[in-house]
């Protein structure tokens, strides 16, 4: 039973609120210290129209949060969804275990970021804010360089739905 605020309490069952989301996927990289690592995302929206800003919301048992934590800059890039086999390197696989950007063509962007080759747009964003919101950790960006490429409809979560996450929360 509801209470007045038509809540059941921290552990109310909001699946027939979240399964109804299908946002676009993104791939977030990220560079500190020597390290690169990038990760599959579908927690990410604008945040600000004056002045533009992005945020994107990463995992903490993901090795991309551990190399973002010390990062100036993200990059943030969009898939079309005829590129499912990049979303499942960067979704389905660790960093811990593969070099995943040995597999894919990249260049380096603003501030030594790594930009995807192939992206069908992308931005590199100064990281002006971070938030901790439970099992991930929100990134509030500046974009500082940005670009287009592929055509195509964007990959979204339910073209994602089935990549088997190379960490998983749980």
């Amino acid at each position: 039973m509801a209470d007045e605020s038509g809540t059941r309490g921290r552990t109310a069952d909001l699946s027939a609120f979240f399964d109804r989301l299908d946002p676009d996927m993104c791939v977030v990289t990220a560079v500190a210290s020597g390290e690169r690592a990038g990760c599959l995302v579908g927690f990410a929206s604008q945040c600000s129209i004056q002045p533009p800003r992005f945020a994107v919301w990463l995992s903490k048992a993901n090795r991309t949060y551990r190399v973002a934590r010390a990062a100036q800059h993200l990059a943030v890039h969009l898939l079309t969804r005829d590129q499912r086999d990049l979303a499942e390197l960067l979704g389905g696989e660790t960093g811990d275990e593969t070099d995943k950007f040995a597999r894919i063509a990249w260049r380096e962007g603003h501030g030594g970021a790594v930009v995807l080759a192939d992206a069908a747009a992308w931005f590199v964003g100064t990281i002006l804010h971070r938030t901790d919101g439970g099992d991930h950790v929100g990134f509030v960006l500046d974009p500082v360089q940005w670009g287009e490429g592929r055509e195509g409809p964007l990959l979204r979560l339910s073209d994602a739905a089935t990549i088997a996450a190379g960490h998983p929360v749980d």
